[in-house]
C-alpha cells in the first residue's frame, strides 16, 4: 500500500526514476481498487458495467483520478532503465507495443546514475 500512496504523492512528477517494485505494486493496487470498485458498484447500483449506468461513472471517475499518477510512474519507470518517457507511445501499437513495454517494465534498473537521476535502489538490499 505504501507504494501506491508514494505514486499518488508524486502525482504529476515525470522527472526522476521509479524502481520496478514501485511500478508493479502501484499497478497491482490499482487493479485491486478497480475490481473492488466494480464489485461495489454492481452490488450498490445493480447490473453490469456494460449498462452505461452509475457503475460506469464510478469506474470512469476513478480512472481519471489515477490517470496522471499512472502515467507519471510509467514515465519514471522508463527513465529507470534509461529510456525516454516518449517510449510509452509504443502502447498505441496493438499487441507488439504492449509486449515491448511489459518487457521494459520488467527489466532491472540501470545500476549507475543515468541522465534521469540516481538509481532509486542505491543503498537498498
Amino acid at each position: 500500500m505504501e507504494w501506491y500512496l508514494k505514486v499518488l504523492k508524486r502525482y504529476v512528477d515525470f522527472n526522476g526514476r521509479s524502481q520496478r517494485k514501485e511500478y508493479w505494486m502501484f499497478q497491482l493496487f490499482n487493479l485491486l481498487a478497480m475490481v473492488v470498485l466494480g464489485i461495489v458498484s454492481i452490488l450498490v447500483f445493480g447490473g453490469g458495467i456494460e449498462d452505461g449506468g452509475p457503475a460506469d461513472i464510478l469506474g470512469g471517475v476513478y480512472g481519471l483520478a489515477v490517470f496522471l499518477p499512472s502515467l507519471g510512474v510509467t514515465v519514471r519507470r522508463l527513465h529507470d532503465i534509461g529510456k525516454s518517457g516518449w517510449w510509452v507511445l509504443l502502447g498505441f501499437i496493438p499487441l507488439i507495443g504492449m509486449l515491448v513495454l511489459i518487457f521494459f517494465f520488467a527489466k532491472d534498473s540501470q545500476p549507475e546514475t543515468n541522465q534521469y537521476g540516481p538509481n532509486p535502489k542505491a543503498g537498498l538490499p
